[in-house]
């Protein structure tokens, strides 16, 4: 096709067949029924009508709760929220549950501890000014005793060191698990400049000094008690209160923002984000180190707390979905393409042995239109003993006759073959002696009664190829063709070819029918339409894989006597015109 313009005016469309089948056209519609009816659960199931913006949000907390604690080290101790909540991070709070406490530092020289410092027996082994970052402060270059055993390297240093290592068990605030704490969540969508807070607006202040939240009965109240927070996460508040830990508070919007299906409520939930498990880890738990200094006889001094605690993330998850017309057009237009799984599955099923071979030839001929390509030429060849129509590959050494066929396909009853032979009965009568002097003399003995069979003829009257006794020798292989597959008559024997291949008047009013003006004057003009009777007579108006058809040579001398050239040649079929002359 050339590059033009005007190609850009034109119109193409894909091509459909029709199958006119009961059990067919039934599982089609059954078919498209299941698709749509899955179309239909998945639009309202994942909501696909709507278009969806995710949350911003902002969150702080509020922890309140007091406790009070007797022990050897502190004392009898009441803390309050400023002692076990220290510092507040973004969209985080922590809750300190268990300290390593060590009192009266002072700033000095004192023995660095074994597992921090190096041991030593003499000053020589200790080097001053020198520090890593395990210790707990310069060396003086000085070894003294740590223990009775022991000797390590003096530091200057907060002294004495904490030596501690171990938090202690049960933690000192196991119940903190008592304290709460309050959520405030503003959230805002803006694609649909909605603004909501996880503080509903129907719930005043009374409700708020009393409730707690519960997953049953109070699932909306912001305020939560951190045991039971704990326990959501399927923790045991005591161990984790040991050595820390972090826990997630997950707050999910999922609003719907439709007039009539309103809703846009949060929903709590929540999970442990650190490793559990102290052996599993090198540094377990969470902990942190903070102190508090005082004066004590003009020396400053300090107390220093290892605290053990829990960390609260909350994290916020949400999206708001509101109808949108052109979301709901999406859909459909991206779902119209499930409905080919049904052209799929059913030519599946054809091709299947579900269905018997012919219907799958014809329904394959009639859906798929095969274009070869120039470099492959396929031809067709007709055999008056076989009632199938063969397609070949042209072949430069081997005779037609004894090529192989590519594919079997049946013969068709057409309309223009019944037309040709409503003419052959209008003309039958005049017909009858116009072929027989040219008939060979082994088909006109079969007609007069001979039962014999029929001897091969010798080479010099009919080639190796010949199966009828009729064909003429030809130095194209494309052209070395018989009428028959096996030994047997001709096909120029039948009392039907010469009525309707020969017949002149036939074939006069079949040239004046397709060109009422035409002036019958020259023979090639008959002879070649003679051709098309012929190949319309045997092959139909079309032939399988667009093969070209092939004359019999038998056949082709017949025509070619009957209608014969001035000059006596002939310039034989022409394989990329499919034309014979």
């Amino acid at each position: 096709m050339r590059c033009s313009p005007l190609n850009l005016c034109e119109y193409e469309t894909s091509k459909l067949v029709r199958i006119k089948s009961v059990k067919l056209g039934s599982l089609k519609w059954a078919l498209n029924g299941v698709i749509l009816l899955v179309i239909c659960i998945m639009l309202l199931w994942n909501k696909e009508y709507q278009e969806y913006d995710l949350v911003v949000s902002s969150v702080t907390t509020k922890v309140k709760g007091v406790a009070q604690t007797n022990t050897a080290d502190f004392g009898e101790v009441v803390w309050d929220v400023v002692d076990y909540s220290p510092n507040e991070e973004k969209n985080s709070f922590f809750v300190a549950t268990n300290f390593i406490v060590t009192k009266k530092q002072k700033q000095g020289k004192c023995p660095e501890v074994p597992h921090y410092g190096t041991l030593c027996r003499t000053d020589n082994d200790c080097k001053k000014g020198l520090w890593d970052i395990r210790s707990h402060g310069v060396q003086t270059g000085v070894c003294v005793k740590f223990d009775v055993t022991t000797k390590t390297c003096e530091v200057s240093a907060w002294c004495p060191i904490e030596n501690t290592k171990k938090p202690p068990r049960p933690a000192l605030l196991t119940s903190a698990e008592n304290f709460t704490v309050l959520i405030k969540n503003n959230i805002r969508f803006p694609a649909f400049n909605f603004i909501r807070r996880n503080i509903l607006p129907e719930v005043d202040g009374n409700y708020l000094k009393k409730c707690i939240y519960n997953q049953r009965t109070d699932p909306y109240c912001p305020i939560f008690r951190l045991g039971d927070v704990v326990q959501g996460a399927r923790e045991n508040f005591a161990d984790i209160a040991v050595e820390g830990g972090v826990i997630g508070i997950q707050i999910n919007w999922d609003c719907d923002l439709n007039r009539f299906f309103n809703s846009c409520l949060p929903k709590y939930s929540f999970r442990r984000l650190d490793e559990k498990e102290s052996n599993r880890t090198l540094y377990p738990g969470l902990n942190f180190r903070f102190a508090r200094y005082y004066t004590e006889n003009g020396v400053e001094s300090r107390t220093l707390y290892k605290a053990f605690g829990i960390r609260f993330d909350v994290m916020v998850f949400g999206k708001a979905g509101k109808f949108s017309i052109v979301q709901l057009i999406i859909y459909i237009g991206s779902t119209l393409s499930y409905y080919a799984l049904t052209t799929v599955f059913i030519d599946w099923l054809i091709g299947t042995s579900c269905y018997s071979k012919e219907s799958q030839q014809v329904y394959s001929e009639r859906k798929y239109e095969s274009v070869q390509d120039r470099q492959e030429c396929l031809v067709g060849v007709s055999f008056v003993d076989e009632n199938q129509i063969r397609v070949v590959k042209q072949s430069k050494k081997k005779s037609l006759q004894e090529v192989k066929p590519l594919s079997l396909h049946p013969r068709k009853d057409v309309s223009s073959n019944l037309r040709t032979v409503m003419k052959v009965l209008q003309n039958g009568a005049e017909s009858q002696n116009r072929s027989g002097k040219n008939r060979c003399k082994a088909d006109l003995d079969l007609e007069k009664g001979q039962t014999e069979p029929l001897r091969e003829e010798p080479k010099t009257s009919s080639p190796s190829w010949c199966q009828c006794g009729c064909c003429r020798p030809s130095g194209s292989p494309h052209e070395q063709l018989c009428c028959r597959c096996g030994r047997g008559r001709c096909l120029t024997s039948s009392v039907l070819f010469p009525k309707l291949v020969l017949n002149r008047s036939v074939l006069q009013t079949a040239l004046l029918y397709r060109d009422p003006l035409a002036e019958l004057h020259e023979e090639a003009q008959l002879r070649h339409w003679a051709y098309a009777q012929y190949i319309s007579w045997r092959f139909g108006d079309t032939t399988p894989r667009d093969a070209i058809p092939v004359i019999p040579s038998c056949c082709v001398w017949q025509i070619r006597d009957e209608y014969p050239s001035q000059d006596g040649k002939y310039s034989g079929l022409r394989l990329n015109g499919g034309q014979v002359s």
